[in-house]
């Protein structure tokens, strides 16, 4: 009885979880813009693409670790939508090639923007979850003239318990 019991309860949980699509599912490609802009609103973050399509873009930052990105063509017709702050989508960014506006088109704004003089870099942040598990920063780091020079993903603090203080 008690096994039944678990099984049972172990199936109505799978259901359950199997029933919570995150944002950026259920879309098809081809399908009208106006489908994933009735469903979660208007965009906060547009951007144009090369090929003369448009990235729009819902971030859950300054708190949030997910961006939602869809990207349409010049016809308004959805071509994908995803989580892009993510790790597989942080690993495109390319070292010396990148520019800040670069990182801006696939992340959109970030969380924070910082300056360290002495390495005379600035820093730009975005706060997301790795692997649904660990609560992560990831760090873009710009030369001078604006090229993507280093990246670096961090803890992220807001989410570390606190530790035991000698005071």
């Amino acid at each position: 009885m008690v096994k039944r019991l678990s099984v049972a309860f172990g199936c109505a949980l799978a259901l359950a979880l199997a029933g919570c699509a995150q944002p950026w599912q259920g879309f098809s490609a081809g399908q009208d813009q106006s489908a994933v802009v009735a469903r979660l609103g208007p965009p906060r973050e547009i951007y144009d693409l090369p090929n003369g399509g448009k990235r729009l873009m819902w971030p859950t930052q300054p708190m949030g670790e997910t961006t939602t990105a869809a990207d349409v063509d010049a016809a308004g017709k959805i071509v994908s939508v995803r989580q892009v702050l993510q790790p597989n989508e942080f690993y495109k960014a390319q070292i010396g090639t990148w520019t800040k506006q670069d990182v801006l088109v696939n992340f959109g704004r970030p969380v924070e923007t910082a300056y360290f003089p002495l390495m005379k870099r600035e820093v730009w942040t975005y706060r997301y979850q790795e692997d649904n598990v660990w609560y992560q920063l990831y760090h873009f780091y710009f030369d001078p003239q604006g090229i993507l020079r280093l990246t670096q993903k961090t803890p992220d603090p807001l989410h570390e318990p606190e530790r035991d203080r000698l005071w």
